[in-house]
Parts: structure tokens; C-alpha cells; sequence
């Protein structure tokens, strides 16, 4: 047994040892199995852990499939075709990267809006927020920079209008394009220095900031749909009255949502992955071809809401610069989320009607945005893109004043809940 000043903690064996020089006892208590969380978690809260097994499915399967691929614009079509083909499992695993990568985007933007629900981003917990949102604009890059790598026609003609919109910039618009390129043009170059970003540099990234968004939320501590600190109210040992550790309760919840959450991915894997080419579209099954544009040029769907406004804004002196600015303004605001909602409340619970049928409005808007920007831009889509563009920024450029002249309910002093 070590001694009282030895500096060691009590026991022996390999796990001793280890804890004696690296804390994995502490961090545990830390982190999860005395990290006390809201007794009235939902179904909304599971979203963050499945991120999480996303994210870990997203890097071991690009692992593998680094192995088979090859970063040239000779090559990586045929290394992709014999990764379906010839590699043991490689379409498995092909598959489960690109479905992993709706899947990932899905469980974000669920995440996102319960976030928006509850008040998640009110303080203290704004840096929580914009760690979030920046993993979000890094899951963005990621998403973009892989899927040029297969090499497909689509592939190839869709990073090229999107690198072509940072060309719209004023004074320095050519020259980013070009260093984004890497050349004159999207070629060999572009494709590895897409791959080196997106299976070495965005990864480490986004690694950071996940890891920075957990340390922040259990310094903090997680919010609940009641918007209540529970940190308020503690017993004579310091313990949240309104609080359960975090596992083994919510672990074993999140276990069994993880289970269904398997059960429908696999679903999608095996029986439809390409999920009627909003996963995998079909001019991507062929070679890239710069003589040869697709008769309909869109992005994933995941990316549909911002192209859908890109494309609401029209040409003004020849030039997209405003529909750029629009596009990346729309995800610019999101990070001003903390301090445009002025409501005394947290929880839309306990808000106003008007803050919940803007938030309502705000759901639709994003929803049609993206089936507008799968369709091409003729007939009604283009009206409904703008009239619903306009819809989007008035929920956040009016929140100010809405969110504080709303009415509100009563705040509870403790949390609400109704054991199941």
C-alpha cells in the first residue's frame, strides 16, 4: 500500500500505477460517473452522445478507406470503384462513411434546435454555443472538401461553382479562389490538397473543438428543458437536488437510443444508401468530366438551405457577391444567437406565443430552403426561396425586439418532472 506521503492513491496493480501518473480515475468521476445532469433530460438530449458515435464512425471508416484510396485525378475514381469492388468490405465501408455523413448532419442539426428550444446558448453557456457553432462550420469544410474526393461528375462541377462564389469577393475574390484551388482551375492539385484537409488538418480540428465544447458544457453544466440552473439548489454534501449522475442513467438511456439509432442507420445501409440520391447522387457513380456539366448542379442536402438562398438573391451587375454575402450570412448570425434573444426566459416552454411560432416559422423556413435548393431554379422555387430567405433572417434580425416584448409564463423553481 502507498504510503500517506508518497503522493500516490491508495491501492496497487497496473491501474494504480497508471492513475498515479495520468488521472483517468479523476476524469472519470469528473466527466461521467459523478457529473450530475438534470433529472428531466428528453428525447431531444440524446442527439449530442449520437453525434459523438458518428463522428467515431466517420473517423475509423476514413481510416480504412485512406488505405485503398488514391489522391489523383488519374486514380481516385478507379480507387473508389475498386474499394466497392474488390476490396473485402470496402463497400461496407464506403458506405457506412457517405451515410454516416447525413447521418452526422441529421443528429447536428436535431442537436442545434433543441439547443434553440431550451436556450442552451443563454448564459453562462454562450461559449458552449459558439464552440458548437464552430464545429459546425468545421463539419461544413469537412463535408465539402470530401466530397470531391470520389472524383464523380458531380463532385468535380459542384466544387466547382462553390469554389467560383469565393471568387465574387471584391478585390481579393480571383486570388482566394485560386489559393483554394491551388491552381487555375479544380485539378490534381485541388484534389490532394482536399484530401490532406480533410483526412489530416479539418479532423485535428474538429477533434479540438469537440473535446473544447465537452470541457466547457461540464464546467458549466448541461441545461434542461426547463431553462432552470440546477446548480441553485444543492444538499448538505453539495449535490444538485434536481440532478442524477450521469451514469449510469443517462448512459444507459443513451445506450438504448443508440440501439434504435443503429437500427435505422442500418436500415438505410443496406437497403437504400444512396437514399434516392440525396446521400449519393447518380452522375456521381460517373468519372468527373470538365466537358461535361451535369443537367443539374446542387450540393448534398445537407448544404441545400444555404444554396437555396445563394441562388434567391439575384445578379446584380453581374455579379453573386450579394447572394454570397447572404449565404454566409445566414450562418454568420447563428453565432449571435446569445445575445439577440432577449426574452427573460430560457426554455420555450415558458415563452410567449410569438417566440414560439417564430420558431416554428424559423423550422419550415430551413426545411423548404432545402428542398428549394435541390430543385432547379425555375417555376415557383425561386419565389419560394426568397419568401422564405426573407423568413429566415427576419427570425433572427427581429428577435430583439420579439423575444422581449413577448409574453412569458411563470418559471418554476425547481425542475418539472414526472418519473417514467
Amino acid at each position: 500500500m502507498a504510503s500517506e506521503n508518497s503522493g500516490t492513491p491508495q491501492g496497487s496493480g497496473l491501474w494504480a500505477w497508471i492513475n498515479a501518473r495520468l488521472p483517468l480515475d479523476k476524469m472519470l468521476k469528473e466527466h461521467v460517473t459523478e457529473y450530475y445532469a438534470p433529472k428531466n433530460f428528453n428525447l431531444w438530449y440524446v442527439f449530442g452522445a449520437l453525434s459523438l458515435v458518428v463522428l467515431v464512425n466517420q473517423l475509423v471508416t476514413g481510416i480504412f478507406l485512406t488505405m485503398s484510396y488514391k489522391p489523383s485525378a488519374a486514380e481516385a475514381f478507379a480507387s473508389v470503384e475498386y474499394i466497392m469492388r474488390d476490396v473485402d468490405w470496402g463497400w461496407l465501408i464506403r458506405y457506412m462513411h457517405s451515410t454516416g455523413a447525413s447521418a452526422f448532419f441529421i443528429v447536428v442539426y436535431l442537436h442545434m434546435f433543441r439547443a434553440l428550444m431550451y436556450g442552451s446558448y443563454r448564459a453562462p453557456r454562450e461559449l458552449l454555443w459558439i464552440f458548437g457553432m464552430l464545429i459546425y462550420l468545421a463539419l461544413m469544410a469537412e463535408a465539402f472538401m470530401g466530397y470531391l474526393l470520389p472524383w464523380g461528375n458531380m463532385s468535380y462541377w459542384g466544387a466547382q461553382v462553390i469554389v467560383s462564389l469565393f471568387g465574387t469577393i471584391p478585390v481579393i475574390g480571383d486570388s482566394l479562389a485560386e489559393w483554394i484551388k491551388g491552381d487555375y482551375y479544380i485539378s490534381d492539385i485541388t484534389l490532394n490538397r482536399f484530401f490532406a484537409l480533410h483526412v489530416i488538418a479539418i479532423p485535428l480540428i474538429l477533434l479540438f473543438l469537440v473535446v473544447s465544447h465537452i470541457l466547457a458544457l461540464h464546467e458549466v453544466g448541461s441545461n434542461n428543458p426547463d431553462g432552470i440552473e440546477i446548480k441553485k439548489h444543492k444538499d448538505a454534501k453539495g449535490i444538485p437536488l434536481d440532478g442524477v449522475k450521469f451514469h449510469p442513467y443517462y448512459t444507459v438511456k443513451d445506450t438504448f437510443a443508440l440501439g434504435v439509432f443503429l437500427i435505422v442507420f442500418c436500415s438505410i445501409l443496406f437497403f437504400a444508401p444512396t437514399f434516392g440520391g440525396m446521400f449519393l447522387e447518380a452522375p456521381n457513380f460517373d468519372q468527373a468530366n470538365p466537358m461535361q456539366t451535369p443537367p443539374h448542379i446542387a450540393p448534398v442536402w445537407y448544404f441545400t438551405p444555404f444554396y437555396a438562398m445563394l441562388r434567391a438573391v439575384p445578379s446584380f451587375l453581374g455579379t453573386q457577391v450579394w447572394g454570397v454575402l447572404v449565404m454566409f450570412g445566414a450562418i454568420a448570425l447563428l453565432f449571435f444567437m446569445p445575445w439577440l434573444d432577449r426574452s427573460p426566459v430560457r426554455s420555450v416552454r415558458y415563452k410567449g406565443p410569438i417566440t414560439k411560432i417564430a420558431l416554428g416559422i424559423f423550422a419550415v423556413s430551413f426545411v423548404v430552403l432545402g428542398y428549394c435548393g435541390m430543385k432547379p431554379p425555375q417555376g415557383i422555387f425561386p419565389l419560394l426561396a426568397r419568401i422564405f430567405t426573407g423568413l429566415y433572417f427576419a427570425f433572427f434580425l427581429l428577435m430583439p425586439w420579439y423575444s422581449r416584448l413577448d409574453r412569458t409564463k411563470p418559471v418554476p423553481d425547481r425542475v418539472t418532472y414526472d418519473a417514467h
